[in-house]
């Protein structure tokens, strides 16, 4: 081979090379991309879109009592379970907290605080029918929340004793203040049904477009009783 074939030879290797490399770069930004939300390229990051703001208030005679618990319905993704447990305590005759919102899949401590037995049951009907049976001061019994829905609490023992656990699809979710207003941080910017509910009302809902770093108000009034 002649010192002109051998150098177009080389060269032709070299084009090749450098086409494979540049191929495999870009595969592997892209993958970095998807598997992470972030491509790094020299020491600058492109990161995914920041999330909005839902803020508002939930018109309800009872709110200053009982809370409502207003919540984003349907957000594309998958929202695992915490790693630690919820928890809902019993003290002095009472469910604390009153209302609790958890993920689908969570496991729940249910403790009796208090300084008499107590039981935690459901009744027919609810999204996780369970009875913990009667259990002594300092125990503390679990219940796994397998399926979306609304689950009342009862004490056999003590029937003035009530709560209820939202179970949720994900995790933007927030209890009302005295005066009914809420606020829900972090939202994946898009268009949304936002839900209110209350023990005593019908549950309701409203339209929402959440955009990124921006905040959206939402009022719910007119509610009706269940």
């Amino acid at each position: 081979m002649d010192k002109k074939s051998k150098t177009k030879r080389t060269f032709a290797l070299s084009a090749t090379v450098l086409t494979l490399f540049t191929l495999f770069a870009v595969s592997a930004a892209v993958f970095t991309l998807v598997a992470t939300g972030v491509i790094t390229i020299g020491q600058e990051a492109v990161a995914q879109q920041s999330g909005g703001t839902i803020k508002g208030k939930v018109n309800s005679p009872w709110v200053s009592r009982y809370p409502a618990m207003v919540y984003v319905d349907k957000v594309p993704g998958q929202f695992p379970a915490p790693k630690q447990n919820p928890h809902m305590g019993q003290k002095g005759l009472v469910f604390d907290p009153h209302v609790m919102g958890v993920l689908e899949g969570s496991t729940v401590d249910f403790t009796n605080d208090d300084t008499v037995a107590h039981n935690v049951s459901s009744p027919p009907g609810s999204a996780k029918v369970f009875n913990l049976g009667l259990y002594g001061v300092g125990v503390t019994k679990t219940v796994t929340f397998d399926k979306l829905g609304e689950v009342p609490l009862l004490c056999s023992v003590h029937p003035e004793m009530s709560a209820f656990v939202l179970v949720l699809q994900n995790p933007y979710f927030a209890l009302t203040d005295k005066s009914g207003n809420f606020e829900i941080k972090d939202v994946p910017p898009g268009s949304y049904q936002l839900k209110a509910w209350d023990e005593k009302l019908k549950e309701v809902s409203q339209g929402v477009v959440v955009e990124s770093g921006k905040t959206a108000t939402v009022e719910f009034k007119d509610l009706q009783k269940r």
